[in-house]
């Protein structure tokens, strides 16, 4: 599981062999956005821009607060009472708001997540913020798709996981080759629904069926 920043001292990927590295300070942050501004060609002490800095990092501190957050935290709560429910809990049109890792660009779309619990379930709304945890750090699409399966599957244990995301990147939109209507959708499968052909099919049309996609994906029609 990826780690998480406490104090000033945070390792990427839990395991890997890079150094640790201190995080900024606000000042040192701040006057980073100043040199960006210059860079840009503006004066960061004109009247327009005085503020900016102070602004930009109080965004970046709401962008990018999964950093400071774990999503097993969010999971590890569980219900057994189910009255015999024995099928697919799925949730569709989960707000996706991230960041590109190349570009530090928007990138906004849905998600949808289903799984198929065994002896446990968990509330529904903790798995809207497990979305959102790993939205709020720079991503790209592939590895927030991944990640948000794996903590799934490693907290609940069910007999499966499916993810899927639809996005639009503005790296791509607003720079670039320019494609404002172009879209990307990753899914992810564990368990059950990577196995099981005619459950994991389920998936996909139930999303579209409910207005996660506009129309259904290609793979599945």
């Amino acid at each position: 599981m990826d780690a998480v920043i406490k104090g000033k001292a945070h390792i990427l990927k839990a395991g890997a062999e890079a150094e640790p590295f201190v995080r900024p300070s606000r000042d040192e942050a701040e006057e980073a956005v100043r040199t960006l501004i210059a860079w840009a060609g503006d004066d960061p002490k004109r009247e327009g821009l005085i503020d900016t800095p102070k602004r930009v990092v109080e965004a970046y501190q709401e962008w990018f607060e999964g950093y400071t957050q774990d999503p097993m935290d969010y999971l590890s709560k569980t219900f057994e009472d189910v009255k015999g429910y024995d099928d697919i809990v799925m949730l569709r049109d989960i707000d996706v708001e991230s960041h590109c890792e190349h570009h530090m660009a928007p990138f906004l779309g849905t998600a949808c997540v289903a799984y198929m619990p065994t002896e446990a379930v968990v509330g529904i709304s903790k798995l809207a913020r497990v979305v959102e945890i790993y939205a709020k750090r720079l991503q790209t699409q592939e590895t927030m798709t991944s990640q948000i399966t794996r903590a799934i599957q490693e907290s609940l244990k069910p007999a499966g996981v499916a993810v899927l995301i639809d996005a639009k990147h503005e790296c791509m939109t607003t720079r670039g080759v320019h494609h404002p209507n172009v879209s990307t959708i990753t899914t992810q499968f564990t368990g059950v629904f990577k196995t099981d052909t005619e459950l994991r099919e389920r998936f996909p049309e139930a999303g579209w069926a409910l207005g996660a996609l506009s129309q259904p994906p290609a793979t599945f029609r």
